[in-house]
C-alpha cells in the first residue's frame, strides 16, 4: 500500500458549528478506481476549510497522485479490482481494515460498488462511527443470471454494513427500496440528485467559452465550422448504448450531409461493443473519437446535440455537464437518466435498445435550431437553480455533522444559533463500548 502526503489541513480560520476539541475530524472517501474520485472533486477542499482531515484511498494511477494535487488531501494507494477477484479482494480488505485502524477515521464514505463493499466491510470492522455507502447506480440491472444475484448481493451487504446510504438519484433510490436493498428510511437522497452537483458558473459556463474556442476545436478535429455536431462523452461500452448509437448514427448521416458525431471517452475493454462497431465509426470521416479527455468545456462548446444512449446509470454527470453548457439532450429512458432530464423541457428522453427510436430523438434538433436553443437555455437554468455543487457541498456538510452528533462523535447544541455552536464539545455519552479518540 503506497501513501502519498500533501501539506496538513490548515487550523480552523472561520466559526464552525462544532469544535472538535483540538483534533478534527477524519474523512476518508472510498473508490475502486481514481478516475471515480471525480465524484467528489471539491468535496474534500471545501471540507478541510470546515476543521476536516480528509483522505481518499483508491487504486494506485496517475489519477489519485493528481486528485491528491488538486484536493490538497492525503491519499492512499490499495489495488481493488473492479470485477469479482476473491483472492485480490481479501487482500484489498484487509489493507483498508488496516488503514482503517491507523487513521481511526470518525467518517468512511464508499463509492462505487466494490469500493463501497470492501470499504463498508472493513469500516464495519473497524468500528468506524458513521460509515456511509453511496449509490451510484444499480450495476446488476444489465446483468443476468448468476452474476446478477451476486451483484445484488453485494449491493445489499454494502448498505446493511453502512450506517447510512446515500442515493445519487430519486429513480435509483426507488429501485433499491423496491428491491429490499435496503430499509426506506436509511436511504437518502440529496437536495435534487446528483453526487456533487456542478460548477455552472465557473467551470461549465458556455458565456466562458469564446467563439475562437469552439472553431479551433473544430479545425483541430476537421469538422467544418457551419456543421450540426452530436456528441457523446463516456466510456466506448455496450452498456453505454454505442451499438444503438451506431446504428442510428448509419440512419441519420445518410439524410444530413452537414451531421458529424464526436466521440469523446475512453475504450472499455471489460465491456466492449462488437468490434464492427467501432471500427465503422473509426472509418467514417464524419466520426470523431477525440480518445479520453476530461476537459470537457471546450469540447461541449463545439457540440450542438448531447446523446447519452445508455442502457442504465446511477446520475449521469454528464448529462449535467452538458445542460450547465446549454445543450439540449438526446437520453435513454433509464434510471439516473430520468432525473437528469425534463423530457420535452430540457432534452428529449426516448426508449432504450432502440436505434429507431433514437434517430427519431435526434432528429428532431438537427434540423430545428430554435428548439435546440430554447431546450438549452432551459437546461442550463434548471442547472443553475437546482445543481450547484456549492449547495451540495454545504448540504453533505450538514448530513456529516448530523450523523456524527447521532452517534454521538459530536455534541451540536440546537438551542443556540450557529454561530454560538463553535462551543460545542466532542461528546463521550454515546461513545462505542472500548474506544477512546473520535469513536475508536
Amino acid at each position: 500500500m503506497q501513501h502519498f502526503e500533501t501539506t496538513p489541513s490548515p487550523p480552523f480560520t472561520e466559526q464552525a458549528e462544532i469544535l472538535m476539541a483540538n483534533v478534527p475530524i477524519i474523512l476518508i472517501h472510498v473508490t475502486t478506481v481514481p478516475l471515480s474520485l471525480r465524484f467528489v472533486a471539491g468535496q474534500a477542499a471545501y471540507m478541510r476549510t470546515k476543521g476536516f482531515e480528509s483522505h481518499a484511498v483508491s487504486s494506485p494511477g496517475a489519477a489519485l497522485t493528481q486528485f491528491a494535487t488538486d484536493e490538497a488531501v492525503t491519499v492512499h494507494a490499495v489495488c481493488m479490482a473492479r470485477r469479482i477477484t476473491p483472492f485480490r479482494d481479501l487482500a484489498a480488505l484487509f489493507q483498508l481494515w488496516k488503514l482503517f485502524r491507523n487513521l481511526r477515521p470518525h467518517i468512511v464514505h464508499a463509492h462505487t460498488p466494490k469500493g463501497g463493499l470492501l470499504g463498508m466491510i472493513a469500516a464495519r470492522l473497524a468500528r468506524v462511527p458513521v460509515r456511509i455507502y453511496h449509490m451510484h447506480g444499480l450495476p446488476f440491472i444489465t446483468a443476468t443470471g448468476l452474476t446478477r444475484r451476486i451483484l445484488m448481493a453485494t449491493e445489499t451487504v454494502s448498505c446493511r454494513m453502512a450506517s447510512q446510504v446515500l442515493c445519487v438519484s430519486r429513480s435509483v433510490r426507488s429501485m433499491a427500496v423496491d428491491l429490499q436493498l435496503s430499509p426506506a428510511e436509511k436511504i437518502h437522497v440529496l437536495l435534487q440528485g446528483s453526487c456533487n452537483g456542478i460548477d455552472a458558473e465557473t467551470e461549465f459556463n458556455p458565456d466562458r467559452q469564446h467563439a475562437f474556442i469552439r472553431d479551433d476545436v473544430r479545425q483541430r478535429y476537421g469538422i467544418p465550422s457551419d456543421a450540426t455536431v452530436v456528441g457523446f462523452v463516456g466510456r466506448l461500452a455496450r452498456a453505454k448504448g454505442l451499438v444503438e448509437l451506431g446504428a442510428a448514427w448509419q440512419m441519420l448521416k445518410k439524410e444530413h450531409s452537414d451531421l458529424h458525431l464526436l466521440l469523446i471517452g475512453p475504450d472499455e475493454p471489460g465491456d466492449p461493443p462488437p468490434p464492427e462497431v467501432l471500427e465503422r465509426l473509426r472509418e467514417d470521416p464524419r466520426v470523431h473519437l477525440v480518445g479520453e479527455n476530461w476537459d470537457t468545456p471546450p469540447l461541449y462548446s463545439t457540440m450542438d446535440i448531447l446523446v447519452l444512449p445508455t442502457h442504465r446509470e446511477g446520475f449521469p454527470i454528464v448529462l449535467l455537464e452538458a445542460a450547465a453548457m446549454a445543450l439540449p439532450i438526446v437520453a435513454t429512458r433509464v434510471t439516473g437518466c430520468l432525473d437528469a432530464v425534463q423530457d420535452g423541457i430540457t432534452g428529449t428522453l426516448v426508449s432504450a435498445y432502440d436505434p429507431q427510436a433514437l434517430a427519431a430523438g435526434l432528429l428532431r434538433y438537427v434540423g430545428d435550431s430554435a428548439l435546440r436553443r430554447r431546450h438549452g437555455t432551459a437546461a442550463r437554468a434548471w442547472v443553475l437553480r437546482d445543481f450547484s455543487s456549492a449547495a451540495m457541498h454545504e448540504t453533505i456538510y450538514h448530513k456529516y455533522v448530523s450523523w456524527l452528533a447521532e452517534e454521538g462523535v459530536v455534541n451540536v447544541r440546537s438551542d443556540r444559533p450557529l454561530s454560538d455552536q463553535a462551543n460545542g464539545q466532542i461528546s463521550s455519552q454515546k461513545e462505542p463500548e472500548a474506544l477512546s479518540h473520535g469513536g475508536f
